[in-house]
């Protein structure tokens, strides 16, 4: 077990991932040591670069990049292409990803949108039946319906020719050896698949793989994926471009439009007209920090913006980490944030949004005087943010399940990267491109209805729109610097898990390793999810009290974070899961 003590004095108590010793034996020893230090509740320490992820072998390779002289740009493609092999079910070349840079020569941040595209073919009732209704979730998300045009590799090509300093080639190294070679089945990869079996089985490619011989496979197994080797040298010989055109892009073309039971209408021309995005920074001033994220299509530094908005004339510091009344303000500041996520937030390219209004100081403090009561707020709206002219949305209703990764990465110049990376629901659309490669299931993160009694909804599917995420890559700044590195998996609990870090790291004091390690209090829609297992059980009581309705659960959040200060760096990994932070 796990214990984590706060800065007055309540324990939190977390169950280690199975297979942590297991997994800390299996690495090598700068990993075993990190681990170790997760295990203690201890962040890991550095002078000079860090690189915080989702599993130890991907964490391995942006070391050795790190290690190498390399930037943070170029450790990422690095960790990426390691993760897309060894935790398919969250990430891959076949997703998409945001991701959010500080720039230590000029002292800019700068957010790049490597978010999926829809199709130019699809049409607003890609998910409705004959009669109209949307259909049920996971009958879009299985099969070609659901898959957008991927947006990784391009990313990982644009931050490398932005800010990338070694080798585009020499980055593809590690994964390339492991899907050549074979890597050791994680106990979470094994447990997922197991899970899953039965819509993995949908496809022939995909069963195979993952299920050889109709039996998932297992932890401790070793699997090797030739198909995803072959393609890792195709990208590192002739670049991204052969990704979006050629014998992969048919390929990937050929999976979503001949998927049995469900094709969908990606094609080559969605592919070869894909591009990256930058866009403008989102930040919000907290605690005299500016908390700096993704813009739409992501909801989540404006979502996260909100919730800090809100909590920024309330004392959270004199309240305490384990005070009902601490999280009675951060559940319905979070509440009346998702109100206006529902009704505004959706890609900005296609809808128009009020997107400065939203984070307005004069429109943040408006609500945050909704929560001067004793109790909870008996219901919540969206508010009104000033648009620059008159528009109106109805809700939306679009249902985003968590998988995703992040990567947070701090480099020897002092550059920092955080980026959330994803192919949407564990195994995506379970389709297995010939590149060895899952596809996304990224379009069931628009809403199924287009309208609701007349009134559109800002993030229903259109062709080439990129659908509404909560991904929250997040850097804090003080003073014009970074001080924090922070993202995490988890759905539209992003969201909450991200917020909850921050405010545990500057209000109550902790350090990255405890600030991530926290048990979850999440509060999206009314009920209040308390993270099962943990002492943030003993908040349900008074949470009910107050008037919420309570459900304990599992919140496997996957947070990786980086504390920048005078004394050098802290890494901190999320003891959910199976990554830790290395340093030197």
């Amino acid at each position: 077990m796990l214990r984590i003590p706060t800065i007055t004095g309540l324990t939190f108590v977390l169950a280690l991932p199975l297979g942590a010793q297991e997994a800390a034996d299996a690495v090598a020893p700068e990993a075993a040591t990190s681990l170790e230090a997760k295990a203690a509740g201890s962040p890991v320490r550095a002078d000079n670069w860090m690189v915080a992820a989702a599993n130890p072998l991907a964490v391995q390779a942006g070391a050795r990049v790190l290690r190498d002289g390399g930037s943070a740009a170029d450790a990422m493609v690095a960790v990426q292409a390691v993760l897309g092999l060894v935790e398919p079910q969250s990430s891959g070349l076949g997703g998409g990803a945001f991701l959010v840079w500080y720039d230590a020569a000029s002292g800019q941040v700068t957010t790049l949108d490597g978010r999926e595209t829809a199709p130019l073919a699809v049409t607003p009732t890609l998910f409705q039946d004959e009669n109209g209704e949307p259909l049920k979730f996971f009958d879009a998300v299985v099969g070609g319906l659901s898959v957008g045009t991927p947006g990784t590799p391009a990313l990982m090509e644009a931050a490398h020719q932005r800010w990338g300093k070694s080798d585009w080639a020499s980055l593809f190294t590690e994964a390339t050896e492991l899907a050549e070679n074979g890597f050791t089945v994680s106990p979470r990869l094994a447990g997922l698949v197991e899970n899953d079996a039965e819509r993995l089985s949908t496809f022939p490619a995909t069963s195979a793989y993952f299920l050889p011989g109709g039996t998932p496979i297992a932890e401790g197994d070793t699997l090797v994926n030739k198909a995803y080797a072959e393609t890792l040298r195709i990208i590192a010989s002739d670049g991204a471009a052969a990704f979006y055109d050629g014998p992969i892009a048919d390929g990937i073309v050929q999976t979503v439009q001949n998927a049995e039971g469900n094709p969908g209408v990606l094609a080559q021309q969605d592919l070869s007209i894909y591009a990256i995005k930058e866009r403008a920074p989102v930040c919000i001033t907290y605690r005299a920090h500016d908390v700096c994220g993704m813009g739409p299509p992501s909801s989540g530094a404006l979502t996260v913006g909100q919730i800090l908005g809100m909590l920024e004339s309330y004392d959270l510091a004199a309240l305490g980490a384990e005070n009902p009344e601490s999280w009675r303000l951060i559940g319905d500041a979070s509440r009346l944030a998702f109100a206006d996520r529902g009704r505004y937030m959706a890609d900005s390219d296609f809808v128009p949004m009020p997107t400065q209004g939203l984070v307005d100081p004069d429109y943040l403090s408006n609500r945050a005087a909704l929560l001067g009561g004793d109790d909870a707020l008996p219901e919540v709206s969206a508010g009104s943010p000033a648009f620059d002219h008159a528009l109106l949305f109805a809700d939306d209703i679009s249902l985003e399940l968590p998988s995703t990764s992040h990567i947070s990465i701090v480099d020897a110049q002092g550059n920092a990267l955080s980026m959330t990376t994803t192919i949407e629901n564990g195994f995506g659309s379970r389709l297995m491109a010939p590149g060895g490669f899952l596809l996304n299931n990224e379009l069931t993160d628009f809403s199924f209805r287009t309208h609701t009694d007349g009134v559109p909804i800002a993030n229903r599917v259109e062709p080439g729109k990129r659908p509404r995420s909560s991904m929250s890559p997040t850097i804090v700044m003080q003073d014009g610097a970074p001080v924090m590195v922070v993202g995490s998996p988890g759905g539209s609990r992003i969201i909450g898990y991200v917020a909850k870090t921050i405010i545990a790291h500057l209000d109550w004091g902790m350090d990255v390793q405890a600030a991530v390690a926290m048990p979850h209090l999440v509060n999206r829609f009314g009920t209040y999810d308390v993270e099962e297992g943990t002492s943030a059980e003993a908040l349900a009581e008074p949470l009910t009290t107050l008037g919420y309705e309570v459900n304990a659960r599992a919140l496997t959040s996957g947070l990786h974070a980086i504390a920048i200060g005078a004394d050098g760096l802290e890494g901190g990994a999320d003891p959910r899961r199976e990554g830790i932070a290395i340093g030197e």
